[in-house]
């Protein structure tokens, strides 16, 4: 049992879109389909269901960083809760258990956007199933997208444009702050400084600085697509009411 939490994992290593790696991600549309069911169940379902999710968030979270701690890999220059995945892990709890809808506009944007890259090309290395790291990473990240989908769809949260604006505005600010930060200390976080040694979608990208201009330009599209279903909706309903009015003029011209 001991070698599934091994710092140097004997088992297989990490198979991007293996068999383990495809059911894990299928094991995450399930479970957000099936939470969707109670989009209609009473106010104390669910705040069980975020309380239960919010624990599962923070102990998984927990259980990384005592991990890196008791196999000397925990690090300020990697650890900090200054990733974006790990500090929306954090905000997400806060937002499931208050509700609060600012934290939801970032969950909503960055967590489902950033989360979904690290789901598809996570970075496991020697990590395969069934090690912990796999499970923890499948778990926090997959989490996090969860949800934003459960406030959205179930809670009946959702962004708006200014939200865009918010986060957009708001993200720039913080990754400013980072990089700095990253500068005084030799550390990385949100991948500003430099591109990561293992292999990315930054890999695709030209050499830094350029490629954190294309950073920006993929974080746009990405909030767009996200918000696309939304502004489907509004159209849909702003069009629909525009033509029961015209009706009705045209009714009582008559």
């Amino acid at each position: 049992m001991t070698q599934y939490f091994a710092a140097d994992y004997p088992g297989p290593p990490f198979e991007f879109l293996g068999i383990a790696h495809l059911l894990a991600l299928a094991f995450l549309v399930v479970l957000n389909l099936y939470l969707i069911r109670f989009r209609h169940a009473s106010d104390r379902t669910k705040a069980t269901i975020r309380w239960i999710l919010a624990l599962v968030l923070v102990v998984n979270e927990a259980a990384w960083h005592y991990w890196s701690y008791i196999f000397s890999r925990w690090t300020i220059q990697t650890m900090l809760p200054l990733q974006v995945c790990s500090l929306l892990v954090w905000a997400g709890t806060f937002m499931l258990v208050s509700k609060n809808y600012r934290i939801y506009e970032f969950v909503y944007f960055l967590g489902i956007g950033g989360a979904i890259q690290v789901l598809a090309t996570p970075d496991l290395g020697i990590y395969g199933f069934p090690h912990f790291r796999f499970f923890q990473t499948f778990m926090s990240h997959g989490l996090v997208v969860t949800s934003a989908i459960y406030m959205t769809v179930v809670e009946g949260f959702r962004p708006t444009w200014k939200s865009m604006i918010r986060v957009f505005v708001w993200t720039n600010i913080y990754a400013l702050i980072i990089f700095f930060f990253n500068t005084a200390i030799g550390s990385n976080y949100l991948m500003l400084n430099y591109k990561p040694n293992t292999p990315s979608l930054l890999s695709l990208l030209p050499p830094w600085p350029t490629y954190i201009a294309y950073m920006e330009l993929i974080g746009i599209i990405t909030m767009l697509v996200l918000y696309l279903p939304f502004a489907i909706k509004d159209w849909r309903n702003n069009y629909l009411l525009n033509r029961d009015n015209a009706s009705r003029l045209e009714s009582i011209s008559k």
